[in-house]
């Protein structure tokens, strides 16, 4: 992993929210590379190159720095869609296999992990972790309803078929981290496309 140093800009106006963002794809890779298990301020810095009261400076706690790795992965995952989608001759639904490939590739089976549990701490109301809460829904529906009404649905279909697409994708991300069922998964999305989509 490349290192993001440890020097400079911390006290630079407006570079501090730069070196915050580098240093959360920093973590958000290196989690996604090793996971979190008994993962520590100090460790992390270590392995990212810089010091554990940086990371402190800028996060305030490790709960709070993995809140912003799990909103930095889900902010990559719609990237990648919005990416997918903009590829000439890709159909809507093509790129949503592409996107569901990608999610369920091994290598993002410790962030999708990580998401799950920030999630349920949240909703257990653990003050560090309610705050993932906020637009984990909303930032998703946006650019979904937005491409269900670009492909002629009405807006309320639009929104009803965005928070059906988004709520299916999760829940079967649970179902393959807790059964490793890899086939049965697959083939259940498959037929969500095929019913969502229509067939061909």
């Amino acid at each position: 992993m490349t290192s993001t140093g440890d020097s400079g800009s911390e006290g630079a106006g407006g570079k501090d929210g730069d070196r915050r963002a580098q240093l959360v794809d920093a973590a958000v890779d290196h989690v996604a590379a090793h996971g979190i298990g008994d993962l520590s301020l100090r460790g992390l810095g270590a392995a990212i190159g810089v010091s554990h009261r940086m990371l402190i400076h800028y996060f305030g706690s490790k709960e709070q720095l993995l809140v912003e790795i799990v909103r930095a992965s889900e902010q990559r995952q719609r990237d990648l869609l919005s990416r997918l989608r903009a590829e000439p001759g890709v159909s809507p639904v093509d790129a949503a296999r592409l996107l569901w490939r990608q999610l369920t590739d091994p290598q993002l089976a410790n962030q999708e992990r990580l998401f799950f549990e920030i999630y349920g701490q949240a909703l257990r109301g653990r003050p560090e972790a309610v705050p993932v809460l906020d637009n984990l829904v909303t930032d998703w529906l946006e650019p979904l309803v937005a491409a269900e009404v670009t492909a002629g649905s009405d807006p309320a279909t639009a929104h009803n078929r965005a928070r059906l697409g988004l709520a299916t994708v999760r829940g079967l991300l649970l179902d393959l981290l807790a059964t490793g069922d890899r086939e049965g998964v697959d083939a259940a999305m498959e037929e969500f496309f095929r019913l969502y989509y229509g067939p061909g």
